[in-house]
């Protein structure tokens, strides 16, 4: 699929919000369409078929989360990733979204560097044509292709392991993993391999990384992210 070819469907009804994530994702060069209500939403989606959907928690009509639910009823749409705009910061809320069917969730206010890498993180996820595109943290390129990373235009020698844990960081940016999530996601829970061998492989991915090793956080007590703030 085609970056260009992408559209992404928002479906909010405070139009400084709609700006904002039209500012957001004016980078990436996607189609982006608007609607203000669920009732808009489910015509839009008659007519087309959006490759995302950024959908308000709280709408005029219905909440967001009932829209959710019909969405992924419906075989033509279940499909389709979403993630929820919300100004409820509540963890059960979150969980709410996410059992709901919810593929990510942003809380408002958000900024839009993140609003942007996790659409871009998620579509790579759900559009095989896009896994294959290359990743970019700051001044790190990973190219999945050839299996090779870049800091600043020179390749740097790095292990299978560390490659693998780099890819991963680098298409779910700015979220915390823990090490047993690390463990499943990276490595497939078929792995024999401990917890705190992750821990190993972090560190060989910062060495490899040299001065770019600082986009490898350490969130005490929970685990790691990749993150350029």
């Amino acid at each position: 699929m085609a970056t260009e070819k992408i559209t992404v469907l928002i479906v909010e009804d405070e139009p400084a919000i709609i700006e904002l994530i039209n500012f957001s994702l004016r980078e990436a060069a996607w189609q982006v369409a608007s609607v203000q209500s669920a009732a808009e939403a489910w015509e839009f989606l008659g007519r087309r078929a959006p490759q995302l959907i950024l959908l308000d928690w709280m709408l005029p009509d219905q909440t967001g989360l009932r829209l959710l639910a019909r969405i992924r009823a419906d075989r033509n749409f279940q499909a389709i990733p979403v993630i929820m705009l919300t100004a409820k910061s509540m963890e059960e809320d979150k969980i709410a979204g996410l059992n709901h069917g919810a593929d990510d969730y942003v809380t408002k206010p958000f900024s839009p560097r993140e609003l942007l890498a996790r659409a871009r993180a998620l579509l790579r996820r759900n559009n095989p044509d896009l896994a294959e595109a290359a990743l970019t943290a700051g001044a790190v390129v990973l190219d999945p292709a050839s299996n090779s990373v870049a800091i600043d235009g020179q390749r740097i020698d790095i292990g299978h392991a560390e490659f693998k844990l780099l890819k991963f960081l680098m298409a779910h940016p700015e979220r915390v993993f823990s090490r047993s999530q690390l463990l499943d996601k990276v490595w497939g829970n078929h792995a024999v391999i401990e917890e705190r061998t992750v821990d190993v492989h972090v560190l060989r991915l910062r060495k490899a990384l040299k001065q770019a090793e600082g986009l490898i956080k350490t969130v005490r007590s929970v685990g790691y992210m990749l993150s350029e703030k």
